[in-house]
């Protein structure tokens, strides 16, 4: 374990950020300074829970954030503070409901069977404007930007900065983009186990947005910022392997479709809770009501939308829901930039091992192209339309909430339900528009 006090010396680290993310998303710190770190170590920093997004009262007694000294990473742009994730603790019992207490249950339910779940994702983002109303390259105007090298190199300075702090690191960056979108980029890094991958998908959010701010800008992982452009996906690329890490427990000829494109019998199942718990999980891999303008989307100015709609799977081919691109393992398509990075990574493991429970079937895979000819397919769920439908479908699915657990499902349907309400109570400008002179 590593002491913090010895990291602070020896770094020439003067405060630390304890950190824990609430469940809308929202990354919460004290910034504490090195000479009381140790007292922070063993006890952890104080908070009141009703303050964040944790369905908790003023009535209730402290909220200790217990640092994670494994995870402490030094800010490579501000050298003098380091931030450190944490386990959101009460009364000495762990905080059921707070993100990373869920998803470190999930890796420890996964460990009891022999099953270690790796991911990576694609987190992608949009470079607006200080106010966020527009794209911050007035000369990015393309209506297929993709890859566009031009833009890119206009953004050089606040790419190539986060990868070379990803490189120091030691994440292993590999590939940086232009994306689809006016205005928007992702940034690749190494794969890694769930609860790894989910701490450096929260850090990286945070250093994405600040290194903007540096360079004058905003960085935005809203899932549909612009109308009419591809909106922000987070693709999830999955496999599991054995306690060791080093048997991939996907790899392999499961038979029939799925061995085709080079999955175990393991992963069929796993990849068949996916489906079997896709209309509830998109409460969480979708997790706003911006969400929705993204996965039933229109077309967008660069002919696709890149996002599914309905639960599909297929080979090699991203117009699905989940693709397998090569043997051992397979892509989640469904997420986007707003899904928490500690229930994304929970919930894919709690629909996977339901679906390892109970031998799921995937169903067919379909190889067509979904965005030409999906209205072939009639017999395939379809993805909610908004987020109400996405919470009532996860509140009707009592095996996935089992899962997850009982007191992190009531209280975040409840604070999605209130959500949606705030939601559908605001008096929008589309509404006097439409119905002033009925």
């Amino acid at each position: 374990m590593t002491d913090l006090t010895a990291f602070a010396r020896d770094k020439g680290v003067k405060y630390f950020m304890i950190s824990f993310t609430d469940l809308f998303g929202g990354q919460r710190a004290k910034l504490v300074p090195a000479q009381a770190i140790a007292d922070m170590q063993e006890d952890g920093a104080g908070f009141a829970g009703f303050a964040t997004w944790l369905d908790m009262t003023p009535a209730h007694p402290d909220m200790l954030a217990v640092p994670d000294p494994d995870t402490v990473i030094q800010l490579p742009w501000k050298p003098e503070v380091a931030w450190v994730a944490a386990n959101c603790v009460m009364e000495d019992k762990e905080v059921a409901q707070a993100p990373r207490n869920v998803l470190r249950a999930l890796v420890a339910e996964a460990a009891k069977e022999g099953l270690r779940v790796k991911t990576g994702i694609e987190a992608e983002f949009f470079l607006l404007t200080p106010e966020g109303t527009e794209i911050s390259d007035p000369a990015d105007t393309a209506a297929k930007p993709c890859y566009d090298q031009q833009a890119v190199m206009r953004r050089y300075d606040v790419i190539a900065e986060i990868c070379d702090y990803m490189l120091e690191l030691g994440w292993g960056p590999y590939q940086n983009d232009h994306e689809d979108a006016n205005g928007q980029f992702e940034m690749n890094w190494e794969f890694a186990d769930a609860l790894v991958t989910a701490d450096r998908h929260s850090f990286f959010k945070f250093m994405v947005k600040s290194v903007a701010e540096r360079h004058g800008l905003r960085a935005t992982f809203m899932p549909k910022p612009i109308e009419g452009l591809t909106g922000n996906g987070c693709h999830a690329h999955i496999s599991v392997w054995d306690t060791s890490g080093t048997t991939n427990a996907f790899a392999g000829d499961g038979g029939g479709q799925i061995g085709e494109v080079g999955l175990s019998e393991q992963g069929g199942y796993f990849l068949g809770g996916i489906m079997k718990h896709a209309e509830a999980l998109a409460a969480i891999t979708n997790p706003t009501v911006n969400s929705y303008k993204r996965i039933n989307a229109p077309r967008t100015l660069s002919g696709a939308t890149w996002a599914p709609n309905t639960v599909t799977w297929t080979g090699n081919n991203r117009t699905h829901m989940v693709r397998v691109p090569g043997p051992g393992r397979f892509e989640l398509r469904l997420p986007d930039g707003a899904a928490n990075p500690y229930l994304l990574q929970a919930v894919i493991i709690a629909a996977g091992l339901s679906g390892l429970r109970s031998k799921a079937d995937p169903g067919p895979r379909h190889d067509i192209d979904m965005y030409a000819e999906g209205h072939m397919v009639t017999d395939a769920p379809k993805l909610p339309l908004n987020l109400l439908d996405a919470i009532r479908a996860m509140d009707a699915d009592t095996e996935l909430k089992a899962m997850l657990g009982a007191e992190f499902s009531t209280a975040y349907a409840k604070m999605k339900r209130q959500e949606w309400d705030s939601f559908v109570s605001h008096f929008s400008h589309w509404e006097r528009e439409h119905t002033l002179d009925i």
